[in-house]
């Protein structure tokens, strides 16, 4: 069904979950369940590789900076990094971890 949703061929699928870019819950038997957020995910998957011409190697990069970003986005209130050293610390280090990853503290 999913397949069908997105038009991508259910062999697809089976890649990008080999691949760990989604990982879609079972059932008892076998069946796999896309939740909302994972199709979204499918989705954008979809247009980096359709309409932007990303490989699949380059796909996983970006979607681990996404996931960087996403646990960093929350982590931004001023106000709370000056109340909060441990918030700063965790902000550092979610930073250094999307350095990491976008090559930059090799320089």
């Amino acid at each position: 069904m999913a397949a069908r949703l997105l038009d991508m061929h259910p062999q697809t699928l089976r890649k990008y979950e080999r691949l760990g870019l989604v990982r879609p819950a079972r059932t008892l038997g076998s069946m796999r369940l896309y939740s909302a957020e994972e199709i979204e995910r499918l989705r954008f998957i979809k247009r980096l590789v359709e309409d932007e011409g990303v490989n699949l190697a380059g796909v996983q990069h970006l979607l681990s900076i996404a996931e960087v970003m996403q646990r960093i986005r929350p982590l931004l209130d001023e106000a709370l990094i000056q109340r909060d050293p441990s918030r700063r610390r965790r902000l550092m280090r979610e930073l250094a971890q999307l350095n990491h990853r976008l090559g930059l503290d090799e320089a």
